[in-house]
C-alpha cells in the first residue's frame, strides 16, 4: 500500500492565529515535501483553492519546485479543479512536470469542494456536471493522442492538433477525485480510472456500496482488478502517542471546521463529534503510529482493499516542525507497520 501526504498550502497560521509570511510559508512547505521524500513516503500531493488562506491556486508549478528538490516520490495534484481549467494547458503543465521529475508526475482531477474557480474564471455554476464531463472527455483524449481531433460545447473544436511536450510516462496517470455521488464513482469504473475518495468525516466504511459500484462498472467495461484501484485520502496527523496528537490536532481542527460549518451549514465542531470520528470506524486517521497503522489495515479490509491512503493534516493549523514530525513518523513508523 502506499502512503503519503495531501497539502492545501493552507498553513497561514499558527495556533495563535498569528498571520504568516507566505514566503516562508511556501518555503517550509517544500522542505516538507522534501522531507516526506527523505523518510521513503510514496507520494505527495497538492491541491487547487481560489481563497484566501491558500497558497496553492497553481499546484503544478509548487509540485515542480518540489520535483527539483527529490528523487523519487511521486508528485501529484490533490485535486485539479478541471471544470475551472483549459484540459489542453492542464495536459502540457503535467507532462513538462513528468520531464521534470523523470516520471514521477500524476494529476487526480475532479470538481472541487468549493465554487470559487467558477465566477473567477467566468463559468456558469448551472453548467458543473457538464463542463467536468466534456473536460475530462477532452484531457483523456490528449493523454492518449498526440494528434487530437474533438470537439464540444464549451470550447472550440481541434481538428488533428499535435499537443506537445509528450511526457515520459505515456499514458500519464490520471485519477479521478471523488466525493459521495454515486454517479462519479460510476464514470470512473466505465472509464477505467484510478479512483481517489476523500472521506474527511463520517465512518470510512460506509463507502464501501460506493466503492462496489466503482468496481462493478469497471469490470463490465472490460477493465481488470489491478487498473480498477482505490485511495483514499482522508484527515490525519499521527505523533508519539494518541493522547498527545488529540491535544495538538483538536484545536486547530475544531476552528477550522467550524469556519467551513459557517459556509455549508453545518454545526459548530465539538469535541464530542471529534472523538466519534476518532473510533475504529471513523474517518480521522490521528493518534500513534501503531494505532494509525491498525485504522489503516482496518479501513483497507473494510473496502475491500485499497492501493492508497495520503494524510491532510492543514486544516488544524500545525505549526511546521509538528508536520515535520508527523511526516516522519508516517514514513518511518507507519508504513513499515502497514506494509508488514
Amino acid at each position: 500500500m502506499e502512503l503519503g501526504i495531501d497539502s492545501f498550502a493552507a498553513e497561514m497560521t499558527g495556533q495563535n492565529g498569528t498571520a504568516r509570511n507566505n514566503t516562508i510559508a511556501m518555503a517550509q512547505l517544500l522542505e516538507r515535501m522534501e522531507h516526506a521524500d527523505k523518510v521513503g513516503l510514496d507520494v505527495f500531493g497538492i491541491g487547487e483553492h481560489h481563497r484566501k488562506d491558500f497558497l496553492d491556486s497553481a499546484p503544478a508549478l509548487i509540485l515542480t519546485a518540489a520535483a527539483a528538490r527529490t528523487s523519487k516520490i511521486r508528485l501529484t495534484s490533490a485535486v485539479t479543479v478541471l471544470s475551472a481549467a483549459d484540459p489542453v494547458r492542464v495536459f502540457q503543465e503535467y507532462a513538462t512536470l513528468d520531464l521534470i521529475s523523470q516520471g514521477r508526475a500524476e494529476m487526480v482531477v475532479g470538481r472541487g469542494s468549493f465554487t470559487d474557480a467558477f465566477p473567477l474564471f467566468g463559468l456558469n455554476l448551472r453548467d458543473y456536471d457538464e463542463l467536468f464531463s466534456e473536460k475530462l472527455d477532452l484531457l483523456l483524449n490528449i493523454n492518449k493522442n498526440e494528434f487530437v481531433t474533438w470537439s464540444g460545447k464549451f470550447r472550440p473544436a481541434l481538428k488533428n492538433q499535435p499537443v506537445y511536450p509528450r511526457p515520459v510516462q505515456e499514458p500519464l496517470p490520471i485519477w479521478l477525485g471523488v466525493g459521495g455521488t454515486p454517479e462519479s464513482f460510476i464514470r470512473a469504473g466505465m472509464l477505467g480510472l484510478p479512483l481517489m475518495v476523500a472521506i474527511i468525516g463520517g465512518e470510512t466504511h460506509r463507502f464501501r456500496p460506493l466503492i462496489d459500484l466503482y468496481r462493478q462498472a469497471g469490470k463490465q467495461a472490460g477493465f481488470t482488478p489491478d487498473q480498477l484501484k482505490v485511495g483514499i485520502h482522508s484527515l490525519g496527523y499521527v505523533s508519539n502517542t494518541t493522547e498527545q496528537a488529540i491535544d495538538e490536532f483538536y484545536p486547530g481542527y475544531a476552528a477550522s471546521m467550524t469556519n467551513i460549518g459557517k459556509e455549508r451549514g453545518w454545526p459548530p465542531m465539538t469535541r464530542g463529534r471529534f472523538e466519534a470520528q476518532m473510533g475504529a470506524e471513523g474517518a480521522l486517521l490521528i493518534g500513534s503510529p501503531e494505532e494509525v497503522a491498525e485504522k489503516i489495515i482496518r479501513h483497507s479490509e473494510a473496502l475491500g482493499g485499497v492501493t492508497r491512503f495520503t494524510f491532510q493534516m492543514d486544516t488544524a493549523s500545525l505549526l511546521h516542525e509538528k508536520l515535520m514530525q508527523s511526516i516522519e513518523l508516517i514514513g518511518t513508523k507507519v508504513a513499515p507497520l502497514v506494509n508488514a
